[in-house]
């Protein structure tokens, strides 16, 4: 199948290790030292790593008694989500110096279409440079892009250079580029499925387009529909610049493993609290209410309820949260409690940037 133009053209911006990155800006006492954000050796799990401290196997997620093991010499940063919103602020403002058609994803990645665009210049891989420049002149933050013919292309490309690089799939190139492509650099495709991609023989591109969309979809259901397409180098979707959140969430981890229902609605509360005050500075509602649970032993949980109209006060959602938390008995003491919002009235609605707390 031979792609046909006009083509979009799509950069990926990613920024390299954004909140160690910052933490080295702020603090150069860190610069050039292996550093973990979101964690400690103790207690919590880590947010973000520098890429000093990836080279000894550090990784978001991990938790800190681990990253500490790998990493002796580790040094654990409190994360500052506000400073992060700041700086995530500056970038945004240069992307839309360029196009409107900004699809944030989170605070240190976002989608441009550059097709059009407000300096007239054709190159696309010149702007994607050009962007990365600024950002580096102005904020002293390095940044690695992708760019290709649409969102899922770019997305893998802006991974290949890392860090502080960028790569170009051209309409002519991504056809081989896919076919070449080993199934687990498939975005979206994790552990799981790559596995049992593998299982079926399928080890990349080339041999994922020997399968019919009738047997994708009979083995992976309505992704079947996605693998078929995406391995030709057809994605529809657009740049969304009016891109809504669709849940707001607040949760903690704790320093202490919590066996007591009578002290996690103590802690429960106090998320109750900065979960209200983020409904009421986005001015939102919602109809869900989740109650997530991580148990000692990282296995999560999650229970929710869904009420018949829209609510955003605390008075209004706890006792809900109270109630998902009595309904079964806890398996094992917990590391970590959080509520979320969803089902919101927000259709139209900005993006609400909500990032997550650590109790340390």
């Amino acid at each position: 199948m031979e792609l046909l133009p006009p083509f979009k053209k799509i950069i990926h911006v990613d920024m390299d290790a954004f909140y160690a990155s910052v933490e080295q800006l702020d603090n150069p006492e860190l610069i050039g030292k292996p550093v973990a954000v979101g964690g400690s050796e103790v207690r919590g799990v880590v947010s973000a790593a520098s890429y000093e401290a990836r080279k000894y196997g550090v990784r978001s997620a991990m938790s800190g008694v681990l990253a500490k093991q790998k990493c002796p010499h580790l040094i654990f940063v409190k994360p500052r989500f506000a400073r992060y919103k700041e700086i995530s602020s500056k970038i945004r403002t240069i992307f839309y110096e360029y196009t409107d058609l900004v699809e944030p994803l989170s605070l240190d990645e976002a989608y441009l279409d550059v097709t059009e665009n407000k300096k007239r210049n054709s190159s696309a891989s010149l702007i994607a440079q050009e962007i990365r420049e600024k950002i580096w002149t102005e904020l002293q933050l390095r940044a690695s892009a992708g760019i290709s013919i649409n969102k899922f292309l770019a997305k893998v490309a802006s991974d290949i250079n890392k860090p502080n690089g960028q790569k170009t799939i051209n309409p002519d190139e991504v056809i081989r580029f896919l076919e070449e492509l080993p199934v687990n650099k498939f975005y979206g495709v994790g552990k799981v499925t790559a596995a049992k991609m593998h299982n079926l023989g399928i080890f990349n591109g080339i041999d994922l387009k020997q399968k019919s969309l009738e047997e994708l979809t009979q083995l992976f259901g309505k992704s079947g529909n996605h693998y078929y397409h995406i391995v030709r180098g057809i994605q529809n979707s657009e740049v969304k610049p009016d891109r809504t959140r669709k849940s707001i969430a607040a949760e903690r981890t704790f320093t202490d493993n919590i066996s007591s229902e009578i002290y996690m609605l103590e802690r429960l509360s106090r998320i109750a609290d900065e979960l209200e005050k983020r409904m009421i500075h986005s001015e939102t509602k919602g109809k869900t209410i989740t109650l997530k649970i991580k148990y000692s032993d990282f296995t999560q949980q999650t229970r929710s309820k869904t009420l018949n109209s829209f609510i955003f006060e605390k008075k209004d959602f706890f006792p809900v949260i109270k109630e998902l938390l009595y309904q079964e008995t806890l398996r094992e003491s917990v590391r970590l409690l959080g509520i979320s919002i969803s089902n919101l009235n927000t259709e139209k609605k900005s993006p609400v940037w909500v990032q997550l707390s650590f109790d340390f």
